[in-house]
């Protein structure tokens, strides 16, 4: 019986994906590797700058146009996970990511739900959102170590009454 672990999405099986391992036998997480090469474009090349002036001069439509393309940047692990029913994936980001690279995961931690697993949109890819807040583009390379998941439980209240089923893929329980 599979308590937890992961497995290639079926698009990316003959693509040379390696499954995400742990660097040392004391490390919590496991490396996941970018699926592709992605560029992850300054958010200063994209108009930050631009998107400052709109936003003081609170023009509503410029404002929608400008945060349009300030949007994270997703990058394909190629890979899904399963885990068991009261168990998450938390997907953080690499130090060397910020420190080095100047790239962020804007949502702080991402969180793989144990349904995320098979769902019909998407098998439950697993991909990691970055911002880039440095001055140059980023170019990450397919192969390159971008993230890790460390798989941990979780407890439910008391009242808990959650019964929805999930019916999609990426971002599918925003209501």
């Amino acid at each position: 019986m599979k308590k937890r672990g992961f497995e290639i999405v079926s698009t990316f099986e003959n693509d040379g994906i390696h499954l995400p391992k742990r660097a040392t036998k004391d490390a919590a997480g496991y490396d996941f590797e970018a699926a592709s090469d992605v560029t992850i474009p300054s958010i200063w090349k994209l108009g930050i700058s631009q998107g400052l002036k709109t936003l003081l001069g609170k023009d509503e439509q410029s404002i929608e146009q400008e945060e349009k393309k300030l949007k994270p940047v997703l990058v394909p692990t190629g890979i899904k996970s399963y885990m068991g029913e009261d168990e998450y994936l938390q997907l953080a980001n690499r130090s060397s990511n910020s420190l080095k690279r100047f790239l962020l995961l804007p949502n702080g931690v991402g969180i793989i739900d144990s349904d995320y697993y098979g769902n019909p949109s998407n098998e439950g890819h697993i991909m990691f959102q970055f911002i880039n807040f440095g001055i140059r583009d980023v170019h990450i390379k397919k192969g390159e170590r971008i993230g890790q998941g460390i798989f941990l439980p979780f407890l439910k209240a008391d009242q808990d009454t959650a019964e929805n089923v999930r019916t999609g893929g990426f971002g599918s329980s925003n209501k």
